[in-house]
């Protein structure tokens, strides 16, 4: 597990409060309330690349682990942080469009469900 100690004009993830507040409870029902969040990027989805969140109850020796707003700490594995660098993730509770949002500098566009990109 690597600590990302470098300075940066901008964080590698961040988690807006209602974020933190919603991945916390997501914890607490689970049953872990000391787990990470894993955020990672896979190929497919509309725009050919798409988030993937999870629950993890440890990190890799190769993750890098981001603290965040509450006290929630991310995962990011080496290849995903390429294409994450800068992310901010939201939680809305919308009725229609609950869920979360992602504001990525690097997507260059997004589908209309904003669940997958392209750079």
């Amino acid at each position: 597990m690597t600590t990302d100690a470098r300075p940066s004009t901008r964080a590698l993830v961040t988690l807006t409060p209602r974020a933190a507040e919603h991945v916390k409870t997501l914890f607490a029902r689970k049953g872990v309330p000391q787990a990470f969040l894993r955020v990672a990027v896979a190929g497919g989805g509309c725009s050919g690349m798409s988030y993937k969140l999870d629950v993890a109850t440890e990190s890799a020796p190769s993750d890098r682990v981001i603290p965040c707003e509450g006290g929630v700490q991310v995962l990011v594995d080496a290849k995903s942080s390429l294409y994450v660098a800068g992310i901010e993730i939201d939680y809305d509770d919308d009725l229609m469009n609950a869920g979360f949002k992602f504001r990525n500098p690097n997507a260059k566009s997004s589908c209309g469900c904003g669940e997958s990109f392209s750079t």
